[in-house]
């Protein structure tokens, strides 16, 4: 650790020295005929022969602007881009000294005004109202790049080892291209598998709901959306990679990947085959589909902790066009199949007021899931006022499980209480569909709007199961329990709710919201379970105690009001809705027929309010009032016996869970430096929650019910700070992040009512340097730190800390290679005495491009040092367990990868020099 300390310095040393003899460049900007500053202005340097940005930043709320340069001593220009204003442009020798250019003034663009598009170079940074809009192509990255290379790239953004980006502190979750998902929101395909060089905009946005985005409300969300826009010259074309690989221990991965363009007409396939974890589509240019470092999005398990080793087959395709004028249509298919093996051994000790009991454990399980995914949306534009989005989504999954089991339970004395052995097989089918339909119509008076949305979701799964059991008890005279059974269970869920909504403008500030919330859901679970019959040889019997039938009916009607304040840089949102609700539930079950029927009214609140302080600072505090209720399994009294070793059946008196939430966060990115740091608090109080209760007999068999309990509470507080640094072909991004929590749960075990309370803190620091094309280090360090206290239990409590650090290098050079290594070191205080605490994780990868870098030759080492761990530990309230599974070991792969691309009004030529000539609007 301390080497990496002093390597971390060294790097902060060389920076700095590089970074020296820095020049300040400063203005206002000013619009020339009223002298009112403009405010988020884009003021950058280019360079006369190619426009090659230089340096760029933006005014803040007085028109001032400041930014730092090195020398340069060929003629730039400095220009000036502002939305509705004449691009300012004064050519300059260079940049040869500190300067203060005074007043800067804009003329207001007429035409512009009237609606007529003017052309211009983009600038590097454009805000739009609340829209954040970057110029692909004034951030060069490497030739051949993803998109994901490119938004590290840009300021504000952080991507982390897990591949969640932050953009000024708040997470995306969603990413478009062109305004549709590709493949899937989560932007695993678009970021790893779109080159850089076709984007043109990556414009950023909180995220919104297609019914906000339809009425355009503002987003009730903490999040944001992404959209990437195709550049128009290569908007018309087609590009792709495949990919096969071999390796040892018969270890092998293949994918496919094709996309055609036809400018609004846009047609993606896929298909990969792999038995090294990776199920999904994520493919990094380093390391392939190799899970463990840089592929953790995407859905990719082979991480430290992932149990089994699956082999995987996906295919799939992605289309987008516009089939006549203002009728789009999206539609994505996605097939999947997975098959996993798995051994596992594992010893929890099971912690009772009354002292404790162990159970030892070890188990053999093969599990195959084939899906078949169809996602559809057509929007079409009725007319200039109203507009109807159509998204039916069809969901068909078959899957079968083949596992068998021992186990045994022993006193702390180490006397045998229970054992038990068993295997099984089980089939499911699945089908679901879920639509929804969204219509908008905006009137002529501005805000006065009205939407309705309507959504259905209707599953129908089938399962079958063969279970042979016995189970062995040696305490209180209890009678063993055989198993040779076979059941089938059927179940049908559906819903059906409509929304529907009128907004209309009391002022220019002040508009209010009506409407109500109707929804009906009807859920049937019918079970039955036959035994196997000796003289017929056959599963004949019918069990009536593993034999039931429930249905569970829902309506509820929720009048709902909403007030929105909007004024200057201030926003505020109240919206309520009471639910009142008829729950209807009933069972069939040892030929007795139980009805429960319960009424609730219940209220719900949402408050938020965010104000602008400047024009980098935000700030955003939000209150939430809650309320949901138990499911039927909780609340009906009917026993559960499907596990021999815990009876659980419902209690009829339960209440709502009803909880409090809060939470304040403060944003701030600064532009002109680079730099930003996000601050949060977090608080969730419960006034009544449904927890589970356990009492265990003398052979220590659980019967387990639901009780509410109040006085819970969670919060969290942290944040983080971040900042970049350009100087010439040297990129440097460095930052810091805090994360802690505090928690106060309560449980019941054997009667006996227990809390425990837990702190945690995860401080977190990282660093990222670039040396030009040429090379990439990313080091960071983070350390987890967790606490619990007990009341009222037979332990006080525990405690364990988690040190992790990953060193992440990639070289560029010579000419054609590529040299990735992701390191990682890991110490965990709570691995069990007599297994290893640390271990090492460290993957590398070594490929050389030929044949006009179309050809890839690449050899890995998954886990070089043959140290991933398969032994893991958990610690609960109630339990101390811990698991060994089979995990993936050392492999090493040899890989060819051949690229195909042809745009046809696109020069070949390496993404700095062709971007530059890109246009843009102004």
């Amino acid at each position: 650790m301390s080497k990496l300390f002093f390597f971390l310095l060294f790097l902060l040393f060389c920076f700095s020295a590089i970074a020296q003899e820095e020049y300040i460049i400063k203005g206002t900007v000013l619009d020339v005929n009223t002298q009112i500053p403009l405010e988020a202005a884009t003021v950058y340097f280019s360079n006369v022969k190619d426009s090659t940005v230089l340096e760029y930043t933006t005014t803040d709320k007085n028109g001032l602007f400041k930014m730092s340069s090195k020398k340069y001593e060929k003629p730039v220009f400095l220009k000036i881009s502002y939305l509705g204003y004449q691009t300012y442009v004064e050519e300059q020798k260079g940049i040869l000294e500190n300067k203060d250019f005074g007043r800067l003034y804009l003329l207001e663009n007429a035409n512009a005004l009237a609606g007529v598009t003017i052309k211009s170079e983009a600038p590097p940074i454009r805000v739009k109202k609340d829209t954040l809009e970057f110029h692909a192509g004034s951030f060069k990255v490497r030739p051949d790049s993803n998109v994901e290379t490119l938004l590290k790239q840009l300021p504000g953004f952080e991507v982390d080892n897990d591949g969640k980006i932050t953009v000024n502190g708040k997470e995306v979750t969603q990413f478009l291209v062109n305004g549709k998902t590709f493949f899937d929101k989560d932007g695993a395909m678009a970021l790893k598998n779109l080159p850089a060089e076709i984007i043109n905009k990556v414009q950023v946005s909180d995220f919104k709901t297609k019914k906000e985005e339809l009425s355009k409300q503002e987003s009730t969300s903490d999040f944001s959306s992404i959209n990437l826009t195709i550049d128009e010259k290569k908007n018309k074309g087609f590009f792709g990679k495949f990919l096969g690989g071999y390796g040892t221990d018969n270890r092998y991965e293949s994918s496919m990947v094709m996309n055609f363009f036809n400018n609004k007409q846009k047609i993606s396939v896929l298909a990969s085959s792999n038995n090294i974890n990776s199920t999904g589509f994520s493919m990094d240019e380093v390391f392939d589909s190799m899970g463990g470092g840089r592929n953790s999005r995407g859905g990719n398990i082979s991480s430290v902790r992932g149990k089994g080793i699956t082999q995987s087959n996906l295919a799939g395709f992605n289309y987008t066009d516009e089939w006549y004028k203002d009728f789009n249509a999206t539609a994505n298919y996605n097939f999947s199949n997975t098959n996993t093996q798995n051994d596992s051994k594992s010893k929890q000790i099971n912690l009772l007021p009354t002292g404790s009991f162990s159970t030892e454990s070890e188990s053999k399980s093969r599990d195959e899931n084939t899906g078949n995914k169809a996602n559809l949306e057509f929007e079409y534009k009725i007319n200039p006022t109203m507009r109807l989005v159509v998204t039916p989504k069809l969901n068909l999954s078959n899957s079968n499980s083949n596992s068998s089991a021992e186990s045994f339970s022993r006193d702390e004395d180490e006397e045998l209480l229970n054992e038990s052995i068993s295997k099984s097989y089980r089939e499911n089918k699945s089908t679901n569909f879920w639509n929804t339909i969204n219509f908008n119509k905006a009137f002529q008076k501005k805000s006065r709007n009205l939407s309705f949305v309507f959504t259905n979701n209707n599953t129908n799964s089938d399962s079958d199961a063969l279970t042979e059991s016995k189970t062995i008890f040696y305490q209180n005279g209890q009678s063993d329990d055989e198993r040779n059974q076979k059941s089938k269970n059927e179940n049908t869920y559906d819903s059906y709710s409509a929304d529907i909504e009128y907004t209309e403008p009391i002022t220019d500030s002040i508009r209010v919201r009506f409407g109500a919330d109707f929804d009906w859901t009807n859920d049937v679970k019918d079970l039955k379970t036959f035994d196997f019959e000796g003289n017929s040889q056959s599963y004949s019997v019918l069990n009536e105690s593993l034999t039931n039938f429930i249905t569970s009916r829902q309506n509820s009607v929720s009048p709902k009001v909403g007030i929105t304040f909007e004024k200057n840089k201030f926003t505020f949102n109240l919206n309520s809705s009471t639910s009142i609700i008829d729950f209807d539930n009933h069972s069939l079950y040892l030929n007795k027929v139980t009805d429960l029927n319960k009424k609730y009214v219940l209220p719900y609140g949402r408050a938020q309010i965010r104000y602008k302080l400047d024009r980098s600072k935000f700030i955003t505090l939000r209150y939430d009032y809650s309320n949901s209720l138990p499911s039927s399994s909780q609340l009906l009294p009917v026993e559960n016996l499907a596990n021999p070793l815990n009876t659980i059946i419902g209690n009829p008196n339960l209440n709502p869970n009803e909880k409090h939430s809060a939470n304040i966060n403060f944003r701030n990115f600064d532009f002109r430096t680079r730099s930003g740091y996000t601050l949060f608090v977090r608080g969730d109080y419960n006034n009544s929650e449904v927890v589970s209760i356990s009492e265990y007999d003398a052979s220590r068999k659980r019967t387990t019910t639901y009780e509410n309990i109040s006085g819970t509470y969670s919060t969290a507080i942290g944040g983080n700070w971040n900042q970049s640094i350009k100087s010439e072909a040297h990129v440097l991004r460095y930052g810091i992040g805090l994360n802690s929590s505090y928690s106060l749960d309560k449980g019941f075990t054997n009667g006996v009512l227990y809390s425990a309370k837990s702190l945690g803190i995860t401080p977190r620091v990282y660093l990222n340097y670039d040396y030009g094309e040429v090379l990439t280090i990313a080091p960071s360090y983070s350390l987890s730190y967790n606490e619990s206290k007990y009341s009222n239990y037979v332990t006080n409590g525990s405690a364990n800390v988690v040190h992790r650090i990953n060193l992440q290098t990639t070289s560029y050079w010579p000419k054609n290679w590529i040299f990735g290594n992701d390191f990682g070191y890991t110490y965990n205080s709570r691995i069990a005495s007599g297994f290893k605490k640390d271990f090492y994780l460290w993957n590398t990868s070594l490929s050389y491009s030929f044949f006009n870098k179309n050809m890839i030759a690449k050899v890995k080492v998954y886990d070089a040092l043959n140290q991933n761990q398969n032994f893991s530990r958990t610690i609960s309230a109630t339990t101390i367990r811990d698991e060994e599974n089979t995990i993936l070991k050392r492999y090493a792969m040899f890989s060819l990868t051949y690229k195909i691309q042809d745009f046809s009004d696109m020069k070949k030529l390496p993404r700095g020099e062709n971007r530059r000539e890109g246009m843009g609007e102004n």
